[in-house]
């Protein structure tokens, strides 16, 4: 379909109106216009941008028309005021509604039942996981190529030096230069694998995390909350397992701090239930368990005992 700028479609909206007032029939190419504008326009009609664009109208055909009270008798154009405004409104509506949908609405893609490919236009593919949704603006790629997503899916992102690639999830972000990786978003557990290169990923209330390959940024499904996993394989067994190599918390409550350390370090860990909404802002990196238990409850001011694999805390 041919585009128009604003002045052709300010001359075409006239020629319309002329016809209406002479009575003359519309061309068969104009009518053409006129459809094809519909069909565009129909697809997905913003509500709020098509109000928006009635009272710039409405304001700006002010002008035109003569107040009735100056004149004596109506003409044919008077007779027909409101029903040439509107289709001057609608006109303009439609044109509006159509630049908006060609040069300004995000592209969404979707992936309704299984994985999709995203091909975008600097080169990156995007593998979304069911259920995934991913939004790109129209001024993609740009000095900074950011996208938006909810869901999971893999990146493979092309290689740029100076101009990164960022991924804004629920919550936190991961900015490359150039990788392969996987945004994980599951409730409030939110996670990042780095395949290949580098990523800082960075969450609200939390320092900025950076990965090198094998690595995996996660929340562990606790606000404010950083670790950072290594993943080698098992020569025995062939799989890989998780190693605990970073873990930070910031004004996170107590019995959130305890269930995220038993649960990584497997062990089972007792205190004042009174103490539980107490806020923790610690840093476990590196460390033994024994060693970053009694960090914590150094932190609490508490005693600490050990009996087995159990470790009781008292004030």
């Amino acid at each position: 379909m041919k585009r128009f700028n604003y002045k052709n479609i300010e001359a075409f909206v006239f020629r319309l109106w002329t016809r209406e007032v002479s009575e003359e029939k519309i061309s068969e190419k104009e009518k053409e216009i006129l459809k094809k504008w519909k069909i565009h326009a129909e697809k997905d009609l913003d509500e709020v941008h098509l109000q928006e664009s009635r009272v710039r109208v409405l304001a700006g055909l002010e002008h035109y028309f003569v107040p009735y009270e100056k004149i004596g008798h109506r003409t044919l154009l008077q007779k027909n005021v409101y029903k040439i405004a509107a289709v001057i409104i609608l006109l303009f509506t439609l044109g509006g509604v159509f630049t908006y949908h060609t040069f300004f609405k995000p592209d969404v893609y979707q992936a309704i039942v299984g994985n999709r490919i995203v091909h975008l236009e600097d080169g990156s593919v995007v593998t979304l996981l069911p259920g995934a949704e991913l939004t790109v603006a129209k001024s993609f790629p740009g000095s900074t190529r950011v996208v938006d997503l909810k869901g999971d899916a893999l990146f493979s992102v092309a290689k740029s030096k100076t101009h990164p690639f960022i991924v804004h999830a629920d919550g936190f972000s991961t900015k490359v230069l150039g990788t392969v990786f996987k945004v994980s978003q599951s409730g409030k557990k939110k996670a990042v694998d780095l395949y290949e290169g580098k990523v800082a990923v960075s969450s609200e209330g939390v320092p900025v995390s950076y990965l090198k390959p094998n690595q995996k940024w996660t929340n562990l499904g606790v606000a404010r909350t950083t670790a950072i996993l290594s993943f080698a394989m098992d020569k025995t067994s062939g799989k890989e397992h998780p190693k605990l190599l970073s873990l930070s918390f910031n004004d996170v409550p107590l019995k959130e701090v305890i269930t995220v350390l038993e649960g990584n370090y497997s062990t089972k860990i007792h205190y004042p239930k009174e103490a539980g909404d107490r806020k923790i802002t610690a840093d476990f990196t590196g460390g033994t368990v024994n060693e970053n238990i009694e960090a914590l409850a150094f932190i609490l001011g508490f005693e600490i005992q050990k009996q087995d694999n159990v470790y009781i805390l008292k004030k």
